[in-house]
């Protein structure tokens, strides 16, 4: 079998590492974003409307959970592109934010309605599979990623900012 051309390859080797790249700002997103994000969204599903709303979620069958993850995506799509057309006309930095904001609160309730929905998902056979190579992919990624240097740095400057912020905003 003979070798790829030189360009083929360098195109081979930086469509992965590319690839590479955005996997782990998935991760890193889904480890340091997802989770909190979804624990307020838990807090707030406390209150009184929203523990009936979150009941019914919990109670859907696997393919109705399923469609429910298209109900952020559809609600939120007419904001970005509101958002769009703002920075389309000028606004960038008002454009901006709407996209930002649009983004974590979709994340948020994307994780929730995850954590609600997971165990009917996981009776979808297809499903549970896709699962759970992701997360064995995951667990091999962040096992990895947390001997880096970036990684380390990272989490050392998260705590000191968790010190400060304690420090500075007493309960």
């Amino acid at each position: 079998m003979t070798p790829a051309p030189a360009p083929l390859r360098w195109l081979l080797t930086s469509l992965r590492t590319l690839a590479v790249w955005l996997l782990a700002l998935l991760v890193l997103f889904e480890e340091w974003g997802w989770e909190p994000l979804q624990r307020l969204l838990a807090r707030i599903g406390r209150w009184p409307g929203l523990r009936w709303v979150e009941g019914r979620v919990r109670a859907l069958p696997p393919w109705a959970a399923l469609a429910a993850f298209g109900v952020p995506t559809l609600l939120l799509l007419p904001t970005k592109l509101l958002a769009l057309w703002a920075i389309g006309n000028g606004q960038v930095l008002l454009g901006t934010a709407v996209v930002v904001a649009a983004k974590i609160i979709g994340t948020a309730v994307v994780a929730r309605l995850f954590t609600l929905t997971q165990p009917a998902l996981m009776r979808l056979a297809w499903f549970a599979t896709l699962y759970l190579r992701w997360i064995a992919l995951k667990t091999a990624l962040l096992a990895r990623a947390r001997t880096s240097w970036p990684w380390r740095a990272a989490r050392v400057l998260r705590q000191r900012m968790r010190r400060w912020w304690r420090r500075t905003h007493p309960e």
